[in-house]
C-alpha cells in the first residue's frame, strides 16, 4: 500500500493531465452532437473491423471441423448412392427376369413342368437329368428354363426321363444378346466356375455397360427371344480383336437347380424343318 502511495505521489502531474483530458473529452461529446455522434461512428467502425476479423479468424479455425463433417456426410452420401445404384439395377434385372419367364405362359410355347434328379457342375461336358420324359411330352431340342432363367436344352430322352445338356457344357452354344439391342452373340462356358460363362463374338460396335442383362436372342426354334441368360461382369477383347468377349454371371444357379420348366414352341418340328432345308444353322 504504501509503494502505491509512493508511486502515485511520484507521479501525480500524469495522473492529473490524463483525468482533465478525460473530463475535457467527456464535456466535449456531450456539449456538441456533431463530434459525439463522429466518434461514435468511429468507434464502431472500428469495432465492426475488429469484430469481422475476430469471426475470419474462428471461421478459418472452424474449417477442419467443417470440412470433416462435409467428407463424413459425402461419404454416406455415395455409400447410399452405390446401394440405390445397386438395387435399381438389382430389381431392373429380376423384372427383365420375370417378364422373360412368364412370357414362356404364351400360347405360342408348350410347358412341361419337371423335377432335376441328378445334375454335375464340374465336368467338361455337364448334363441334367429330369424326371419327366417323352411320355410326358418331351422331345430332344426343347428347352429347358430354371426359376431365374436360361439352364440348357434337351439331348435325349426315354419314355420317363430326359437328358439335358447345361449351359455348363462345351457342346452347348447359346445365341443371346444385350437386353434392349439387337447386338448378339454365342454363350460358351470354358469350364471352371459353374457361375459363369463368356459370350463371344459381339460386335466392336455394340453398346452396354457392366451389369446389363443377357437374353436370349430369338434366333433359334428352341428359346423365344428375350429369356434371361446373365449379366455382364467384365469384358475383354477376343483374340483377334474384331469383337467383344464377355464374362457372364449366368442367371441359373446350376449348384442348386431343381426344378424346371421344358419349353416348346407349337409348331416347332415344322418350323425345325423349314429352317434345315434353308440350309441355315438352329
Amino acid at each position: 500500500m504504501r509503494r502505491l502511495l509512493d508511486f502515485l505521489i511520484k507521479h501525480n502531474h500524469w495522473l492529473v493531465f490524463v483525468l482533465l483530458e478525460t473530463v475535457c473529452m467527456i464535456m466535449l461529446f456531450n456539449s456538441d452532437g456533431y463530434q459525439s455522434s463522429v466518434v461514435f461512428s468511429s468507434v464502431n467502425e472500428a469495432t465492426g473491423h475488429v469484430l469481422e476479423v475476430g469471426n475470419q479468424i474462428n471461421g478459418y479455425f472452424a474449417l477442419r471441423s467443417t470440412n470433416k463433417d462435409l467428407l463424413q456426410r459425402n461419404t454416406r452420401l455415395e455409400q447410399r448412392v452405390a446401394y440405390l445404384e445397386k438395387t435399381l439395377k438389382q430389381r431392373l434385372n429380376d423384372s427383365i427376369a420375370y417378364e422373360s419367364l412368364s412370357r414362356l405362359a404364351d400360347s405360342a410355347y408348350l410347358e412341361f413342368p419337371a423335377m432335376v434328379i441328378g445334375n454335375s457342375l464340374h465336368h467338361p461336358d455337364n448334363y441334367i437329368t429330369l424326371d419327366k420324359g417323352e411320355l410326358s411330352g418331351i422331345k430332344p431340342e426343347m428347352g429347358v428354363v430354371g426359376a431365374k432363367g436360361v439352364a440348357g436344352i434337351v439331348y435325349k430322352v426315354t419314355g420317363s426321363y430326359s437328358l439335358v445338356i447345361s449351359l455348363l457344357n462345351s457342346k452347348s452354344s447359346l445365341s443371346c444378346k444385350i437386353a434392349g439391342s439387337d447386338y448378339f452373340g454365342y454363350l460358351k462356358w470354358e469350364g471352371g466356375d459353374p457361375r459363369y460363362a463368356y459370350l463371344k463374338d459381339l460386335p466392336r460396335h455394340a453398346e452396354f455397360n457392366l451389369g446389363d442383362s443377357v437374353v436370349t436372342s430369338g434366333y433359334s426354334t428352341v428359346f423365344p427371344e428375350g429369356v434371361m441368360v446373365g449379366t455382364v461382369d467384365d469384358m475383354a477383347d477376343s483374340n483377334d480383336g474384331l469383337s467383344y468377349l464377355l464374362k457372364i454371371k449366368l442367371a441359373t444357379d446350376f449348384g442348386s437347380i431343381s426344378q424346371v420348366r421344358v419349353i416348346a414352341r407349337k409348331g416347332q418340328e415344322e418350323l425345325k424343318d423349314l429352317v434345315v432345308s434353308d440350309g441355315s444353322e438352329q
